[in-house]
C-alpha cells in the first residue's frame, strides 16, 4: 500500500526537478544572450564618425539598439522573448535586460498550474578606445 504513494510522491518530485531545471536553464541562455548583445554593442555601436576624428570613445544610441536587436533576434531564443530588450546606453557603455519565457513540461498536467513561468537577465558591457 505505501509502495504506490512511495512511488507517486517520486514522480511528483522528479517532475518539480525537471521543471525547475529548465527554467534555470532557460535563465542561464537569457543570461548569455544579454551579455553577448552587450559586449557587441559595446564595440559595433560606437560612433565612427566621432572615433575617427576626435579619437574619442562614444557610443552611437541609434546604433547600439540595433546592434542589440540583431544580435537577440539572430539568436534562437528570440520566439522566447517575453518583451523586447531593455537597452541603456551611456557615452562609453550598454546595459542590456531581457525577460524569456521558460515553460514547464510537466506542470501543465496539473489543473490550474501555469504553462510556465519569466525569466529575466541583465548584462553591462564597457569598451575604451586603446591609447
Amino acid at each position: 500500500m505505501l509502495m504506490p504513494a512511495g512511488l507517486l510522491i517520486v514522480l511528483v518530485l522528479a517532475s518539480i526537478a525537471v521543471d525547475m531545471s529548465l527554467v534555470h536553464l532557460r535563465k542561464r541562455q537569457a543570461f548569455e544572450l544579454a551579455a553577448a548583445a552587450a559586449n557587441d554593442a559595446a564595440t559595433g555601436g560606437v560612433d565612427q564618425g566621432r572615433l575617427r576624428t576626435t579619437h574619442e570613445y562614444v557610443l552611437d544610441p541609434e546604433r547600439t539598439r540595433a546592434v542589440v536587436e540583431d544580435v537577440v533576434a539572430a539568436s534562437e531564443l528570440a520566439p522566447q522573448l517575453a518583451r523586447p530588450p531593455v537597452v541603456t546606453v551611456t557615452a562609453t557603455g550598454v546595459r542590456v535586460e531581457l525577460a524569456l519565457e521558460a515553460d514547464y513540461i510537466f506542470a501543465d498536467v496539473v489543473p490550474g498550474a501555469p504553462d510556465g513561468t519569466e525569466v529575466t537577465a541583465s548584462a553591462a558591457a564597457t569598451a575604451v578606445a586603446a591609447p
